[in-house]
C-alpha cells in the first residue's frame, strides 16, 4: 500500500503517492489518517477510514479516492464535526447556496457515492447533522471538520461511475457508460 500525501505550500489538490512499508495509512494535510481494507470480494472492496479532529473531511474522501483509485464507491459515515458547510441546490437560479455551521455538531446521516468527473475521483456526499438544541441541518456537503472522529465506510465497485454535465439542470450528473 502507499501513503498519499499533500504537496507544498499552495498545492493543496496535488497529491504525491509514494511507496510506505505503513499499510493502512494515509498522509493528511495534518496527520497521518488510519485506514483498512476490511473485506474483499469478486473486486468489490470494503475500507473503513477513520478520520481524527482537525481532519478536513472532503480532502481526507478525495485523496483516499484518488489513491485507491476509486470510482464506483458508495460511502456512509458516522461521528461529529466541529463544523460543516452544507449546500442547497436552488433550482430557480441553478446554484448552490452555502449554509454554514461553525458549531459542534453530530453527524445523523452522511451518504455519497465516489465517481469519475472529467478523468479524476469525486466526491459527492449529502450530510443531516444534529445540533445542540436537537434540531437538524442538512443538504450537499461542501466542507467539514471532523472532531473527535468521523468513521466512513467506503465499498467500491469494479464498475466505474461517470458524471458529465447535464445543461437542463446545470448539475453534473451520473451518466452510466
Amino acid at each position: 500500500m502507499s501513503r498519499v500525501g499533500v504537496g507544498g505550500q499552495g498545492a493543496s489538490d496535488t497529491l504525491i503517492a509514494r511507496e510506505d512499508p505503513e499499510p493502512g495509512l494515509l498522509l493528511a494535510p495534518s496527520r497521518v489518517v488510519q485506514w483498512k481494507q476490511v473485506h474483499e470480494q469478486g473486486g468489490q472492496r470494503t475500507f473503513v477510514v477513520v478520520l481524527a479532529a482537525g481532519d478536513d473531511v472532503m480532502g481526507c474522501l478525495l485523496a483516499f479516492a484518488r489513491e485507491q483509485r476509486l470510482r464506483a464507491s458508495s460511502l456512509t459515515a458516522i461521528g461529529a464535526l466541529e463544523r460543516v458547510t452544507v449546500a442547497f441546490f436552488d433550482w430557480q437560479t441553478k446554484a448552490y447556496q452555502h449554509i454554514p455551521l461553525d458549531e459542534q455538531v453530530e453527524v445523523l446521516s452522511l451518504v455519497g457515492d465516489i465517481g469519475e468527473h472529467d478523468g479524476q475521483a469525486a466526491v459527492h456526499a449529502h450530510i443531516v447533522v444534529g445540533r445542540r438544541d436537537g434540531t437538524t441541518r442538512g443538504g450537499h456537503l461542501v466542507e467539514a471538520t471532523a472532531r473527535p472522529t468521523l468513521e466512513v465506510v467506503i465499498v467500491d465497485s469494479p464498475a466505474h461511475l461517470s458524471r458529465r454535465f447535464d445543461p437542463g439542470t446545470g448539475l453534473n450528473l451520473i451518466r452510466f457508460t
